[in-house]
């Protein structure tokens, strides 16, 4: 598969899918939103994008705390499970 050239531009050489497959599918995207925002032209929009799945995720949490369940460090981090529930409760 041909991959854009922005899927590789930052300094650092990694590419953005070996960090974010660790993460949740919130905040996942929101990190790479911001990775890839400088070497796209659409730099704000992507930033503007950024911030949706993080207030999303917020929300989510706060959600989460309010009917008595516990937001931990561990959420961060996309679980060993299957992620449809994850996936489900922050892109409905």
């Amino acid at each position: 598969m041909e991959r854009p050239t922005h899927y590789k531009e930052h300094p650092s050489g990694i590419e953005v899918i070996e960090i974010t497959e660790h993460m949740n599918f919130c905040l996942g995207n929101a990190v790479k939103y911001i990775l890839r925002a400088e070497h796209k032209e659409a730099t704000i929009q992507d930033l503007e994008k950024a911030q949706w799945y993080l207030n999303r995720e917020i929300e989510r949490r706060k959600k989460e705390l309010q009917e008595g369940g516990e937001v931990t460090a561990n959420d961060f981090f996309r679980p060993s499970k299957t992620h449809s529930s994850d996936f489900l409760e922050c892109c409905t």
